[in-house]
């Protein structure tokens, strides 16, 4: 098994992820993690143990998406590097599309993924700028 750099695998991943996201899906978005997981940025930082804290840290993602009419999740892959055999770090900026069709930017984000048996599996998430 070898890190996950092929562009096919990764999107199919972050599609599947976006679409957890923005439907509320909490046993499939925490199952995009790997334990412990960590998520960082400018003014804090947490881990995670356990699924069911990972699907928490979602529970207020969801009515958000829906107040705003955000019914689609797309990243946009803009690097993959290679961190170790089992380990890619990838470039993502999120674009939404709301309820009558019109794309909505989102946030961009480096995730730490960690090649699993199951496929990528997030082991870090930093919020960039």
């Amino acid at each position: 098994m070898n890190a996950s750099t092929d562009l096919d695998t990764l999107t199919g991943f972050f599609d599947r992820y976006g679409a957890a996201m923005t439907c509320g899906d909490l046993p499939s978005l925490a199952g995009c993690y790997a334990l412990p997981g960590l998520v960082v940025a400018d003014t804090y930082s947490f881990s995670f143990t356990s699924l069911a804290a990972v699907a928490l840290s979602f529970v207020g993602a969801a009515p958000d998406y829906q107040d705003r009419e955000l019914i689609a999740a797309h990243a946009r892959i803009e690097d993959v590097q290679p961190v170790s055999a089992l380990l890619t770090m990838v470039s993502v900026e999120w674009e939404f599309l709301d309820s009558r069709g019109h794309s909505v930017p989102g946030e961009r984000y480096r995730y730490l993924l960690r090649t699993s048996g199951e496929g990528p599996l997030i082991c870090t998430v930093i919020r960039t700028a």
